[in-house]
């Protein structure tokens, strides 16, 4: 009784329209006033026991290194080098576009933010240089989803919360997919491109190559200090986000010099924000996912599964369908903080490994970044160009297949994504 109750509020709100973090909050708090005896004093507590959390003080830290980095002249200088590499190819600026979104994926991990910063130089350069309209959003859309997959992704840190599971370790699986994907939807870019019609230009000299290289390497040695300090055993996860912030900070006012004093009360403010809308959703998902856990729901459809003999690979075809239904509809930390704590015990039973579940998990994120009706990057994308949704799912359809390619893959081979964490770390 108490489930059917939750699940009729918290679908009558999102009907409603609210917000999924009011919907969450709402539907467990009445819920637990209806059939528990917890107090609202215990639960407005709980609420604020289940965000004091070690690891997700890394979420503002990088959110904050993101916006410096984004809003300076990082963005710039990592599409310039990323141009003076890949350039010269057909379709050479749209695959530009991709290899610096996989770039700053990998500084900001954000996929909007990625989707802004780099979409908003390079949708007119692509048009300018004959590309259509079409062909120019899809590939800004899609490649920016790459910002949750590659490390450092808040998306990672609060699965990694939720299930417990080293952040490291979701980190460095998180490379070889993201590369992955990011190699196949630059495939698809050239293979457009040579249909339609153009050409092979001529390579940029190995000196100006360098330069740009040079230029950018500031901004690039965030993924340096980031991943090689995890990895180096210098500093965890959490203390990566905080050097990382030190860090963007440092190349923005003193180094590229393209942030003033004065801009950074704005940019905190809006780091701020962000964060404060992240983990209001997470403090509200946690104790919905609490709620669940103390009714024995998990259990319960562990159980269930494996009574009805359903393998790993028909269970990971059920999760696929499942996440991206709900990445269309919500926020992929909502939907990690609600469906993990339901679906990792029984990946687990099935002998699934959490840190290739975890990634799984955030491909399919990627999905309902550009899927329709909610995806938000379709939203971003319009805003930038001026299209309508419509046309922007429609231009990115190809790019979001690949996608949904490169996903099949990692869910079904799972070593595309345990093979760099079982290296580094045994």
């Amino acid at each position: 009784m108490s489930m059917a109750v939750l699940f009729a509020i918290f679908f009558f709100l999102v009907i409603l329209g609210s917000p999924i973090a009011i919907c969450l909050g709402v539907a467990t708090f009445s819920t637990m006033m209806l059939f528990t005896s917890i107090s609202p004093i215990e639960i407005s507590s709980m609420m604020f026991e289940k965000v004091e959390h070690y690891s997700l003080m890394a979420i503002p830290m990088f959110i904050l290194a993101g916006n410096l980095l984004s809003k300076g002249s990082a963005a710039t200088r990592i599409i310039e080098f990323a141009k003076s590499i890949v350039g010269h190819l057909p379709g050479g600026l749209p695959i530009s576009a991709i290899f610096a979104s996989i770039i700053f994926a990998a500084v900001s991990g954000s996929s909007p933010a990625t989707v802004v910063a780099i979409g908003s130089i390079m949708f007119g350069a692509i048009m300018q240089a004959g590309y259509p309209k079409k062909y120019a959003v899809g590939t800004i859309a899609t490649a920016g989803s790459l910002g949750i997959l590659i490390p450092p992704s808040i998306v990672l840190i609060v699965f990694g919360v939720t299930a417990e599971v080293s952040i490291g370790r979701l980190f460095m699986a998180g490379v070889v997919p993201g590369i992955m994907l990011g190699l196949m939807m630059m495939l698809v870019t050239y293979i457009g491109a040579v249909r339609l019609g153009f050409k092979r230009t001529t390579p940029a000299p190995f000196k100006e190559r360098l330069a740009k290289m040079k230029d950018a390497s500031w901004g690039l040695m965030t993924i340096v200090i980031v991943i090689g300090g995890i990895y180096g055993g210098i500093f965890t996860p959490t203390e990566a986000a905080a050097v990382a912030a030190i860090w963007a900070f440092i190349i923005s006012v003193f180094v590229y010099k393209d942030i003033s004093f004065k801009d950074i009360f704005n940019v905190s403010l809006e780091s701020a924000k962000t964060t404060a809308m992240i983990m209001f959703i997470i403090a509200n998902a946690m104790l919905f996912a609490h709620f669940l856990t103390i009714e024995n729901i998990p259990q319960g459809i562990t159980n269930a599964l494996i009574e009805a003999d359903v393998d790993k690979y028909m269970f990971l075809i059920m999760v696929n369908v499942l996440l991206i239904i709900a990445g269309s509809f919500m926020e992929p930390s909502a939907i990690i903080m609600i469906m993990v704590p339901l679906l990792l015990p029984v990946a687990i039973a099935l002998g699934i490994d959490p840190i290739h579940f975890g990634i799984v998990v955030t491909i399919n994120m990627e999905l309902g970044m550009v899927s329709p009706p909610v995806g938000l990057n379709l939203f971003v994308t319009s805003g930038l160009t001026g299209m309508s949704i419509k046309d922007v799912i429609v231009a990115a359809f190809p790019w979001t297949m690949t996608i949904f390619v490169g996903l099949m893959l990692v869910t079904y081979i799972p070593e595309i994504a345990l093979w760099l964490p079982n290296l580094m770390y045994g």
